[in-house]
């Protein structure tokens, strides 16, 4: 009921919306109220200084120009599911460690595990991220030499 000349739908008594909605905001002001009385000097200097830090932390981050980046890589279809063949290889990997007694050594257990099927792909994917990681820091390392060169003093 907004003004006067309405009237209230059928079944529904006069004024029990209205009630309904009173008590609500009085609960809430009972709320705010509680929070406030609840909030002492130190309290909020400890909530401004925490959100203060908050604020300067996400600032620094979104200034990161490599941290925004693998971001944006990490938010690729492939790159999810190769964070979770990692962690599940993580996991798989320190329970086995956890329940085989420590390796031998020599090159007995050396040649042991060269010769199980998981050791190569491990060492050809470990190569080929070096490669690339090898590339993109030569590649980055000649745009910030570059850069240094023609800055103006």
């Amino acid at each position: 009921m907004n003004n006067q000349t309405e009237t209230a739908p059928s079944g529904t008594v006069p004024g029990t919306d209205f009630a309904r909605e009173l008590e609500q905001l009085s609960d809430l002001a009972l709320l705010v109220s509680s929070a406030r009385d609840a909030m002492s000097d130190e309290i909020v200097a400890r909530l401004a200084r925490s959100v203060s830090e908050g604020v300067a932390l996400l600032d620094r981050l979104t200034r990161n120009e490599g941290l925004m980046r693998l971001l944006q890589v990490l938010d690729r279809p492939e790159t999810q599911y190769l964070l979770l063949g990692l962690s599940k290889a993580l996991g798989q990997m320190s329970r086995e460690i956890a329940a085989a007694p420590p390796a031998p050594g020599g090159i007995g257990g050396l040649w042991r595990l060269v010769r199980e099927p998981g050791t190569q792909e491990a060492l050809r994917s470990v190569s080929v991220l070096g490669q690339y990681w090898s590339e993109s820091m030569r590649e980055l390392n000649a745009q910030g030499a570059r850069a240094e060169y023609t800055k103006p003093t």
